[in-house]
């Protein structure tokens, strides 16, 4: 499996749809809906905004790439792995078991109990101290990256002090919250039912979404217990569009984000008439050049030459 194109398009469609769209009806995530949202930048967006609040990166990974890079990706998924050692192999075999033994909740809980007591005693009062640094890194790479607009930076420097804000008043370490996040962790672990890191890595393409996807509504779960709504983000996306010429079209969102009004920009680009996130295409073509040594390299695929007109070009 070519993991670092797959990287690229999953991130590259989480952070389109995380700053992208308003919410989509969930039928969205059938091939037909996909298949006619895809034919303009936002209905592309709101495809893949209802395929991630389902957890269906399937979906996601179709709306994210085109047809024939996402056939590869499936062709090639269990192909490349690195091997796995003695070590990696008793590493898993002792966390899934500590993790579905019978009374897994209490054992865990009972172990980690009194770091969680040492930590407040120690640390808890520095955390927003902690958070500052933290927070002041960010904004340092924010203000020194040249890729960004001004606007940019500035919605990037309002989203990292709202979870910053959010990380200062939450008390992670509140025995009743852990407690409910251990639970969530453990029932994932049940569900997903791998008894070995070689059965993981055996999973098939469509076993691997699956497992995902359980482990995806597990992580919004626990995310839910600090208050943080993964969902309600998600649904609060608006999207307008700035600009589409037919090949290529900027999308403006407003959102909020623990509480905090934000806003964001997503470029898109048309190939062979559907819509796909320009970061995600751009990378596309450098793999294929770079596997050709970058010599007379076509790229792998390239925007519509003549794309139909839609109601934004049109007006």
């Amino acid at each position: 499996m070519n993991k670092s194109l797959l990287r690229v398009a999953l991130l590259s469609a989480l952070a389109l749809v995380a700053v992208g769209c308003q919410k989509a009806p969930e039928s969205a995530t059938t091939p037909a809906a996909q298949s006619a949202a895809a034919t303009s930048p936002d209905g592309a967006l709101m495809a893949s905004i209802a395929a991630l609040k389902a957890g269906d990166f399937d979906s996601l990974m179709k709306n994210s790439l085109p047809p024939a890079e996402f056939a590869k990706i499936k062709a090639d998924w269990n192909k490349d792995q690195d091997p796995i050692t003695d070590e990696e192999r008793q590493k898993f075999a002792d966390t899934i078991g500590k993790l579905t033994a019978p009374d897994a909740e209490q054992k865990i809980f009972a172990e980690i109990e009194p770091q969680l007591t040492a930590f407040d005693a120690q640390y808890q009062q520095q955390i927003p101290m902690y958070v500052a640094m933290g927070s002041g890194w960010l904004q340092g790479m924010v203000q020194q990256n040249k890729d960004m607009s001004e606007e940019s930076k500035q919605q990037a420097l309002a989203a990292i002090n709202a979870l910053g804000a959010w990380v200062t008043k939450t008390r992670f370490t509140d025995p009743a919250k852990v407690k409910q996040v251990i639970a969530i962790v453990v029932k994932a672990a049940r569900d997903l039912n791998l008894k070995s890191l070689d059965e993981a890595r055996a999973l098939s393409y469509e076993q691997g979404m699956q497992k995902g996807k359980a482990a995806f509504a597990a992580f919004k779960d626990a995310l839910n217990v600090y208050g943080f709504s993964f969902d309600q983000t998600l649904d609060s996306i608006k999207p307008e569009v700035v600009s589409n010429d037919g090949k290529t079209a900027k999308i403006k969102m407003s959102y909020t984000l623990l509480g905090t009004p934000l806003t964001g920009e997503a470029d898109m680009v048309n190939v062979d008439g559907r819509w796909y996130g320009k970061d995600t295409i751009e990378k596309i073509k450098e793999k294929a050049a770079a596997q050709a040594g970058g010599e007379g390299a076509a790229p792998a695929v390239a925007p519509a030459a003549e794309a139909p007109a839609t109601p934004e070009t049109q007006g």
